[in-house]
């Protein structure tokens, strides 16, 4: 999914919707969503330029989902699942800590385990604005938990938040502090058994800090193995497997950090489009549709778009000018802050089969 790049526009689907449609596409039929939060259905969702594997990390780190491959019904394969909680890693049973590994090798252990504290941002907020209710004081803020004596005046203030009601505000708050947080306590270990990979979880034990026998959740992982005594004329030490992990909190919920959103260069135009034999299709807002010059997927009918609002010269309150644009019209597109997901019409020009009238 990573070789393929695209211009998309996806309209009132949620993240599972989205999923699917590229998942499929790219020949991944063996996966489950395991979420227990909500994640509403999306208005406008544009992949801009980017990979599918870009858009679809983006849009997991946006909604606080994170994925890992697990075993597949079959037992043949893997397969992989999405998540956006701890309870729904996989479990791996205990895991005793033993040093002195190289003296038994039969039984699966943890024979390496430095525990590590970072410093990472102490609190989120997160502010937007919307059209439709333009006196709320759309403002989220989240706190971190488990600081372990950090200073709390480390503060991400986000703006545009991309949310547009309450509860999208505090979820997305708390995604962010939670992926900004997500290495700020961890432990870097090493273990004898395959069983532990990224989204597995385990309980410690044995370990002579009393602090650290407790479950843990495996975030990154690197396998290797030696056989020597299979190369010809090799001798000494039988096969040996490290699997060098990290690892934090299985009683927290690990995030992926936000994702840089792709930026539209500048203004584009488009054409604005409606049902066949309408000249004028608006909404009460006077909104119109378009269709964008690299939407290869649009039917150019009134479902091309999201409604998008238009740029008049006088606007208020009952008062102002009001030039709608008609069905076939270029117009030029602006984005709010770049967003490919907030377009607003600015102007309108003419083209070679829209002349003005009379000759110039």
């Amino acid at each position: 999914s990573s070789l393929r790049q695209n211009f998309r526009i996806f309209q009132q689907q949620d993240t599972e919707a989205i999923t699917a449609t590229l998942l499929a596409e790219n020949g991944i039929t063996d996966w489950t969503p395991w979420c227990y939060g909500e994640h509403p259905a999306r208005e406008f969702c544009v992949q801009y330029g980017e990979s599918d594997l870009a858009f679809l990390t983006r849009l997991w780190s946006e909604e606080g989902i994170f994925f890992y491959d697990r075993p597949s019904a079959g037992g043949d394969g893997l397969a992989l699942r999405l998540t956006d909680d701890e309870a729904g890693l996989y479990p791996a049973g205990e895991m005793a800590f033993n040093p002195d590994s190289r003296a038994d090798t039969t039984n699966p252990c943890i024979s390496e385990f430095r525990y590590q504290v970072q410093v990472r941002p102490s609190s989120v907020e997160t502010q937007d604005h919307t059209f439709k209710s333009p006196l709320w004081d759309a403002r989220f803020g989240r706190d971190a938990e488990y600081l372990n004596g950090q200073y709390a005046q480390y503060e991400i203030f986000d703006y545009p938040g991309r949310f547009k009601d309450e509860q999208h505000g505090r979820d997305f708050a708390r995604y962010q502090m939670e992926g900004w947080r997500n290495d700020a306590e961890m432990a870097v270990c090493v273990s004898n058994s395959p069983a532990l990979w990224p989204g597995t979880r385990f309980t410690l034990t044995g370990h002579p800090s009393d602090l650290f026998n407790r479950d843990w959740q495996v975030v990154s992982g690197v396998l290797s193995g030696e056989q020597p005594q299979a190369l010809h004329g090799s001798r000494g030490q039988g096969t040996t497997l490290s699997n060098h992990l990290t690892v934090i909190p299985a009683d927290r919920t690990w995030r992926p950090r936000p994702a840089a959103k792709p930026k539209v260069d500048g203004p584009q135009s488009a054409i604005v489009t409606g049902p066949e034999g309408e000249e004028i299709f608006c909404d009460e807002y006077g909104r119109v549709r378009v269709r964008f010059h690299w939407d290869r997927y649009a039917p150019g009918n009134e479902d091309s778009s999201c409604w998008i609002r238009v740029s008049q010269a006088w606007a208020g309150a009952g008062f102002g000018n009001l030039a709608l644009p008609r069905v076939g019209q270029e117009v030029i597109v602006d984005f709010l802050h770049g967003d490919p997901d907030q377009p607003l019409i600015t102007g309108r020009v003419w083209n070679d089969i829209s002349l003005p009238q009379g000759s110039l």
